[in-house]
């Protein structure tokens, strides 16, 4: 059966109570982590102290301001197959929005909502101290699926957000978080606008035997 599980980039107005992020977190924590450091912070934001956060980031974007993360996500120079997949990612939002290649301006329109979580009622924050290392990634990647997975059984939809850690001086600044713990990334997480076409798409994916090998 093919997982339901997608990146969800519009939501409805619905309120997400709060008891329900901490049962989706409550199941979360049990993800497992290398000698269990359970490397994760979160931090949980709604009503004015996300939209605050939205404004600032994008106020920095539309002045030309290009943010820099913590951390080098995306490789320097692109090789194939991943750029292709990139490229074709892109084409398939755009597409659904029926957004062409030459409109800039609804092009950065639509990134720029990335900063608001896609308008999502809540904006989950994910940091991390400094001091750990590479494989605290991994098990950021599991605890964060964890999230993803048990906010379905809720109903909700999400989409994890990398862009969120784009400008991590002034999400660290607008939570209260000092320069010792960097901003992993973000997750908008809300009810899913079933009407909206940005979530009428699939992103293609290889097929089981392009990226295994069995050996006995």
């Amino acid at each position: 059966m093919k997982s339901q599980n997608k990146s969800v980039r519009k939501f409805l107005s619905r309120e997400v109570h709060v008891e329900i992020i901490n049962t989706i977190l409550d199941t979360a924590r049990w993800a497992a982590s290398g000698s269990n450091t359970q490397p994760w912070e979160v931090v949980v934001l709604s009503g004015a102290s996300k939209r605050d956060l939205g404004e600032k980031i994008e106020a920095k974007f539309w002045d030309g301001i290009r943010g820099k993360m913590d951390y080098q996500y995306y490789p320097v120079d692109w090789e194939e197959p991943y750029r292709r997949r990139r490229i074709e990612c892109g084409k398939a939002l755009y597409n659904a929005l029926d957004i062409g290649r030459e409109d800039i301006e609804r092009r950065k329109s639509q990134w720029s909502a990335n900063y608001r979580s896609f308008d999502a009622p809540v904006m989950m924050l994910f940091f991390m101290n400094r001091i750990m290392e590479t494989g605290s990634y991994l098990d950021y990647g599991i605890f964060l699926q964890s999230i993803m997975l048990a906010a379905m059984d809720h109903g909700l939809a999400t989409c994890p957000q990398a862009s969120l850690g784009e400008y991590p001086e002034l999400v660290r600044e607008h939570v209260g978080y000092s320069n010792e713990y960097i901003v992993v990334c973000g997750l908008a997480i809300g009810y899913e606008d079933n009407s909206d076409p940005v979530n009428n798409y699939r992103t293609a994916r290889e097929e089981v035997p392009d990226f295994t090998r069995y050996m006995e």
